[in-house]
């Protein structure tokens, strides 16, 4: 479909638009103005990870054609918690956490939107924290029915796996109307976005709009993008992937691009790199070896915008000098372990992975061990005593875990 908005366009073509609300209205505005839309983000961590990705590149084509962009940092609604999709209440956090929470995760903001310019950073806790209750419940609480809510998937679904769903958490639902009817009033924001299963949050909100302000707003959801298992896209066996680097190194977020589902390729090129159109066409259609030369273009383009075109270039860097010119770099993850502690076995293969945090357990360590799926340098690791000591004499090893993860382990002969 062909829409008169460049926006609109931009983001149909890659594959951002699951559900809209009165497109064909939406599109002549979008087309003949510049309009202010948001998006909300939950604070409960000190960063976001990938699932968030989806709806902070909406935010860069909302800013890249010059609309008035709002990132709403759930500092209210997270003292609350969202239960869409969740099948049990989220652990509360105390405001001071919220605040830290918001202070780290401005700096990723930056590197989607231009804070300077037509974009700003709102924190819902500067007016839900006011709200009378009781006022709340008779000006807002009248106009929203039960009966409307227990149809919303957020709310149903989770009704329907016969899940807890708290009263306080039940209130959501009217906390996030009640922010899209304040952000249209105050800051004449007509448009949310968010994913697929904010849907019902959101017409809430439009239907709040038109009853309070007799005024038109509209929705728009993406596809929620889920890992193999069918859960969200933004946490992996091994742990989130976290869009902070002091979280989650350069190199690490890289190889996590540099190896995804083939069949995830055409979709990710489309929806996290700012590639022409031609460009996406012509590495959405390379097939089995050529597609490596597709997901090395990925992982660096995500890795570019969401870490920095430096830190691209060295996880880069590095993945060739690992896996082209097969030689060890400085800049992986490493340990120092003295050459007797090898030796006499009090340092074995499972302290080693363990703590180079290449896997979680000593069990799914052992478990690797004898499916081969652990290495030191190219060569399976098979001793079922666990001992490194054929490795004391030299400098170092690379232990690898399947194809991704790798740990350098530095060994040093104690001066007496």
């Amino acid at each position: 479909m062909n829409y008169k908005s460049d926006f609109l366009n931009e983001i149909n073509s890659r594959g951002f638009i699951y559900q809209t609300s009165d497109i064909n209205d939406l599109d002549i505005r979008l087309s003949k103005k510049k309009i202010t839309a948001y998006i909300g983000f939950d604070i409960t961590n000190d960063s976001l990870h990938i699932g968030s990705l989806v709806q902070l590149m909406l935010l860069h084509w909302l800013d890249h054609y010059g609309h008035k962009t709002i990132a709403l940092m759930g500092g209210g609604t997270t003292l609350v918690g969202d239960p869409s999709g969740k099948d049990e209440t989220r652990k509360i956090l105390q405001k001071k956490d919220i605040e830290k929470n918001i202070n780290n995760i401005e700096s990723t903001f930056n590197k989607f939107i231009d804070l300077k310019s037509n974009a700003k950073l709102i924190n819902n806790y500067d007016w839900l924290s006011n709200l009378n209750y009781i006022n709340f419940l008779r000006d807002i609480g009248s106009k929203i029915t039960i009966n409307k809510m227990l149809t919303f998937d957020s709310i149903k679904n989770r009704l329907d796996r016969e899940q807890p769903l708290s009263f306080l958490e039940f209130n959501y639902m009217l906390l996030q109307a009640y922010d899209f009817f304040h952000l249209n009033k105050e800051h004449e924001c007509e448009l949310q976005l968010g994913g697929s299963d904010q849907w019902g949050n959101i017409i809430a909100g439009i239907d709040l709009i038109r009853r309070l302000n007799n005024k038109k707003a509209f929705a728009i959801t993406s596809p929620l993008i889920t890992n193999n298992d069918g859960s969200k896209m933004g946490k992996t066996a091994d742990g989130a992937i976290w869009l902070d680097e002091k979280k989650l190194s350069n190199y690490d977020f890289y190889q996590f691009w540099r190896n995804v589902n083939d069949s995830d390729v055409p979709n990710f090129i489309n929806l996290f790199t700012k590639l022409p159109v031609e460009e996406r066409k012509k590495l959405s259609m390379l097939k089995d070896q050529e597609i490596n030369e597709a997901k090395k273009i990925l992982a660096f383009e995500v890795t570019k915008i969401t870490r920095g075109e430096k830190q691209a270039k060295e996880a880069e860097e590095i993945s060739t000098n690992i896996f082209l010119n097969n030689k060890n770099d400085n800049r992986i993850n490493s340990l120092e372990i003295e050459s007797n502690r090898m030796e006499d076995s009090s340092f074995s293969i499972l302290d080693a992975v363990e703590k180079l945090n290449l896997v979680k357990s000593r069990s799914e360590i052992k478990r690797l061990i004898k499916s081969k799926g652990i290495k030191i340098d190219n060569e399976n690791y098979t001793r079922s005593d666990f001992s490194l000591s054929q490795y004391s004499s030299k400098n170092e090893i690379r232990i690898s875990v399947g194809k991704k993860s790798f740990g350098i382990i530095r060994i040093y002969k104690k001066i007496e």
